[in-house]
């Protein structure tokens, strides 16, 4: 199908998630494909299938659930690569669609206050980047606050996206108080009559209990401008940390009320199961994933397609 088709923005996205899935569905698929060929159905199959689903991250009760649902009516008889595949993108696609929701803007509130938070190097800032582009480029006028005063590159990053996107940044000096930072803008976005003001924060988790104080302050600060802000707060997670994502979500969570979570850099690691297990354990709601450095690289998240390009099926 050539790229002039009307389905090609589908197929081309399509084909950047399972590209950018391809290390964690190789990785499943080769073991599977590599434990099913030689021998028959037996409990020791399936725990194996259950350690290879439990290596790319999926989380122990997502992995069992797949092992059984493999083996019902399969004991004793030859199984294909193909059909563990298939029982693995349905089970998978159970857990992930009722979180499966897209970010929507509440037009009656304005400005929309999105707080950002994520620790450093999860993607953050470049994440309020093209967001910002896909705000803009659906009509809405959008500002971005620069809350992340601790780190310049942080600041000069939100003000290129500025100028890349025409979008006004509000930035104060580094090492500036971040949630003054946020009142200012958050006024400033109500007189122009602003309607998505995105708003960055530091993510240093060296001290824990200072990070998460600080951002405890932001959204009090924010509350004495419009008290049903910050309307949503996104948590930007980096897939490459596996494990680690569980106890990112926790902490922020708790400080913050996250309302959802985007995983970026899905592309560079084998363990972008990961999502599934925070999927099965938080419940919270997966608005954007990424699989690369590109702007459209940020795409809505849907169910089905990430548990087939995870599992590695063709489509």
């Amino acid at each position: 199908m050539n790229d002039t088709t009307q389905d090609s923005p589908k197929l081309s996205w399509w084909r950047r998630l399972s590209n950018g899935l391809k290390r964690t569905s190789s990785s499943l698929g080769t073991a599977v494909a590599d434990l099913v060929t030689k021998r028959k159905l037996d409990r020791a199959m399936l725990d194996d299938i259950e350690d290879v689903l439990l290596r790319a991250d999926l989380g122990t009760s997502v992995a069992v659930r797949i092992a059984d649902a493999v083996g019902t009516g399969r004991y004793d008889k030859a199984i294909s690569a193909d059909e563990v595949k298939d029982v693995v993108a349905t089970e998978v696609e159970k857990v992930l669609a009722p979180v499966a929701k897209p970010l929507e803007i509440d037009a009656g509130k304005k400005p929309f206050v999105i707080l950002v938070v994520g620790v450093n190097g999860s993607g953050k800032t470049t994440t309020i980047g093209k967001l910002s582009q896909k705000f803009a480029s659906e009509g809405r006028k959008v500002m971005l606050a620069a809350g992340d005063t601790f780190r310049a590159a942080a600041i000069e990053q939100l003000k290129v996206w500025g100028e890349r996107t025409r979008t006004p940044v509000i930035a104060g000096a580094q090492g500036s108080d971040s949630a003054s930072l946020a009142f200012n803008a958050l006024t400033a976005a109500k007189e122009q009559g602003i309607d998505v003001l995105l708003i960055d924060t530091a993510g240093r988790l060296q001290n824990k209990a200072e990070l998460m104080n600080e951002l405890e302050k932001v959204v009090r600060v924010i509350r004495k401008v419009d008290d049903t802000a910050p309307h949503a707060v996104l948590l930007v997670l980096d897939a490459t940390v596996g494990q680690n994502a569980l106890s990112q979500v926790e902490a922020f969570h708790r400080t913050a009320g996250v309302t959802g979570l985007v995983m970026t850099k899905l592309d560079g690691t084998a363990r972008g199961g990961i999502l599934v297990a925070l999927s099965e354990k938080f419940k919270l709601p997966v608005h954007f994933i990424g699989v690369g450095e590109g702007v459209d690289d940020l795409a809505p998240f849907t169910a089905r397609d990430f548990a087939r390009a995870i599992a590695g099926i063709e489509s």
